[in-house]
C-alpha cells in the first residue's frame, strides 16, 4: 500500500514528479518549456506552496493563477486538449506515489481547478473572468 500525502515534504516529492512528466509531455511540454519559458527554480517553490495551500488550507501561496494563465492564453492555444494532458499527468503522478484520502482530494481539487480554468479562459467574456 502506498503513503497518503501527509505534509510539505510529499507535496514537494509530487510536484517534483509531476513536471518531470510534464516537461516530457509532448502535448504542454513545449507550452512549459518553449513558450511560457517556465524558470523551474522560481516556479517549483511558488507549485510547492500552492498545492499546500490546496491541500492542507495553509495560507502560504501568493499569487494570482488565472491572470497568468490568461497572459499564456495570449502566446499559446489552451484548449481542451491541453487541460486533458495536464490532467491525466497530474492523476497518474499522484497515482504513482500515493494514495489515501488526501490523495483522492488533491486529484478532485486538480480536476476542479482545471476545469474552472478551461471554462474562463475559453469563455467569450474570458477577459471579464480575470478575478
Amino acid at each position: 500500500m502506498k503513503p497518503d500525502i501527509q505534509n510539505r515534504q510529499d507535496i514537494i516529492l509530487l510536484v517534483d514528479a509531476f513536471y518531470n512528466e510534464v516537461k516530457k509531455n509532448n502535448t504542454i511540454g513545449p507550452i512549459f518549456t518553449d513558450v511560457a519559458k517556465v524558470d523551474w527554480k522560481h516556479h517549483l517553490p511558488k507549485m510547492y506552496d500552492f498545492w499546500e495551500s490546496i491541500l492542507f488550507g495553509k495560507a502560504v501561496y501568493k499569487g494570482n493563477p488565472m491572470l497568468t494563465h490568461f497572459e499564456l492564453k495570449e502566446k499559446v492555444s489552451l484548449q481542451q486538449d491541453e487541460f486533458i494532458a495536464w490532467k491525466q499527468t497530474f492523476f497518474a503522478t499522484v497515482d504513482q506515489f500515493f494514495e489515501g484520502e488526501n490523495a483522492a482530494t488533491i486529484k478532485q481539487k486538480a480536476q476542479s481547478i482545471a476545469d474552472l480554468m478551461h471554462l474562463k479562459l475559453n469563455s467569450p467574456k474570458s477577459k471579464l473572468n480575470i478575478i
